[in-house]
């Protein structure tokens, strides 16, 4: 397991999977927020004016039942684009999940947070001239607001909805479309948090009197997390990206949650705290 971080919470077992790492505009990551005000906490992008973001994916183990919740950005990118629109260097997803002794079929459950392209990219694996589910056994929840907005995108978010990522899923009826708040397993939870997409949901794990989130796309940068305000321009819906990012950190903060951020630096695991009136994300290493 060298390489991949484990947590617990109560008696669940929790991976940190990495399947690599993107750059993006660093401009876009932080909307309308002032290169002035974002780039002491950021850091300096690079010579594209870009930012890394990591892809951290996790494994929740109850037993012999293994949760997948996300997947990346695959390996089936094009060369131009990956030199172009999502540049970086990822698709060891799979290698990864094989550090902790996981294999695709031994997964049996995969959660999408929504279905942009860097989350859902191992739902699926070309195999010749097919492109098939990657996790033969597993059902694969969205929300179904998600769903319908990927099935009918619009100038702005065609870009990210690519069909390979899911509908060989969906033809294979491993699908299962989700409304609202759902227990997934009696420790697994997706809740509604819109505002990155319509249909945007995080995970909610509990056991043993603990808590854990998993925020997806909630925000990109842990500032964000500090100053709900700075909404990426990534956010199709950015006040209401606004009002669930407020809604999530006082949550947070009040229950002492663990939060996995997927595009925070790898692991992207802390919790928020209060510092002089100031909310801080503090990084949780792994237990000894």
């Amino acid at each position: 397991m060298a390489g991949v971080p484990h947590y617990r919470v109560g008696n669940l077992e929790l991976f940190v999977v990495s399947d690599g790492t993107i750059y993006l505009d660093a401009g876009a990551v932080f909307g309308v927020v002032p290169r002035v005000l974002w780039e002491p906490v950021a850091g300096h992008p690079n010579e594209k004016n870009q930012l890394p973001l990591g892809l951290n994916c996790l494994v929740v183990r109850a037993g012999e039942q293994v949760v997948l919740i996300e997947t990346g950005m695959g390996n089936k990118v094009p060369d131009r684009v990956r030199e172009t629109a999502f540049p970086g260097d990822y698709g060891y997803l799979l290698d990864n999940l094989a550090k902790i002794g996981l294999r695709p079929e031994d997964v049996d459950i995969v959660i999408n947070t929504h279905l942009h392209a860097d989350h859902c990219g191992w739902n699926t694996v070309r195999r010749g001239e097919l492109v098939l589910p990657t996790f033969p056994r597993a059902r694969y929840y969205v929300q179904r607001d998600e769903w319908e907005d990927f099935l009918h995108p619009n100038e702005r978010t065609r870009g990210s909805y690519w069909a390979e990522n899911l509908a060989p899923v969906h033809e294979a009826g491993q699908l299962a479309l989700v409304n609202g708040e759902t227990q997934i397993t009696p420790e697994v939870t997706v809740i509604p948090s819109p505002g990155h997409t319509r249909g945007h949901m995080s995970v909610v794990i509990s056991a043993g009197g603990e808590t854990a989130v998993y925020l997806g796309d909630v925000n990109q940068h842990p500032a964000q997390l500090e100053r709900p305000a700075w909404v990426s321009a990534f956010d199709v819906l950015p006040l209401v990206s606004l009002e669930t990012k407020r809604r999530l950190v006082e949550q947070a903060m009040a229950g002492h949650w663990l939060l996995f951020a997927v595009h925070h630096a790898f692991p992207g695991v802390g919790r928020l705290t209060e510092e002089e009136g100031r909310r801080r994300w503090t990084p949780e290493p792994p237990p000894a």
